[in-house]
């Protein structure tokens, strides 16, 4: 089984980087410290294990646990078809952790995205700002202390500039 090599790989390399380690649904999931993520996604780039592909980026709101925020990354070789998720927790005081656009190009779109809707800041992103929402909006809307009926400030509306 490739993912429990894989796991077993990062625990050997990474002992204090690998908080928990399991076999979930044919993939291998990997819970890490937010520090051992430039290491850890290297070391899982090089051979063996060449995984070369950044598959999605997201985050999950916890509220009532110490570390808030918790990171997900989507891993696949293409060369070996294995995968693996990567979880690292943040606090709510500090939703900071190293960007990995310099990783992956997508990285860097999938980033903007969770600071957007989050606010989980990425260390090293070259532009980071909004992507889906207007500069002016406050707060991030999938925050699960977002509330539900918040008014925004009004922004005016920009005029179509005519292409004669």
């Amino acid at each position: 089984m490739e993912e429990a090599k894989i796991l077993d790989a990062l625990r050997a390399s990474f002992p204090d980087g690998i908080l928990s380690a399991e076999v979930s649904f044919g993939d291998a999931v990997a819970v890490i410290g937010r520090d051992a993520l430039p290491g850890i996604v290297a070391f899982l780039r090089a051979e063996p294990f060449r995984m070369g592909m950044l598959l999605d980026l997201t985050a999950v709101d916890y509220p009532g646990r110490p570390l808030r925020f918790e990171v997900v990354y989507h891993l696949m070789s293409l060369e070996t078809n294995a995968r693996i998720r990567l979880k690292a927790g943040l606090p709510a005081a500090d939703p900071t952790i190293a960007s990995l656009s310099g990783v992956w190009k997508n990285a860097a779109w999938l980033e903007r995205e969770v600071f957007d809707m989050f606010g989980v800041r990425f260390d090293g992103h070259p532009d980071l700002r909004r992507l889906l929402l207007y500069d002016g909006f406050e707060g991030h809307p999938l925050r699960k202390d977002y509330p539900l009926r918040q008014r925004q400030p009004l922004i005016p509306l920009r005029k179509a500039e005519s292409k004669r």
